[in-house]
């Protein structure tokens, strides 16, 4: 069953551009070390807020790359631009 990640943080307004890079370089790593991504989009909300929505094949899709990733260079380098950071898993029950 499918599973979405969603992850709300904080960044200076000033790294808006780097974020972005370094959000690409993190899904490209990612998809290199575990199967399991379909889909990573990143988006701003009107307070500031950024929220990165990643959807996965499987909970177990996930569960591996949380274990995997985070020692990754491109996740160290991502997260180094944040604090208040805030994750959530959704669990797809229905699609239409």
């Amino acid at each position: 069953m499918p599973v979405i990640a969603v992850t709300r943080f904080q960044a200076d307004p000033a790294d808006a551009e780097r974020l972005r890079a370094r959000h690409a370089d993190l899904v490209a790593a990612t998809r290199a070390v575990v199967p399991g991504l379909t889909e990573a989009r990143l988006g701003r909300l009107d307070d500031g807020t950024w929220v990165g929505v990643w959807r996965w094949e499987s909970a177990d899709s996930l569960r591996a790359a949380r274990e995997a990733v985070p020692s990754t260079p491109e996740a160290v380098a991502g997260f180094a631009l944040t604090r208040d950071v805030t994750a959530e898993v959704i669990e797809i029950l229905d699609e239409h």
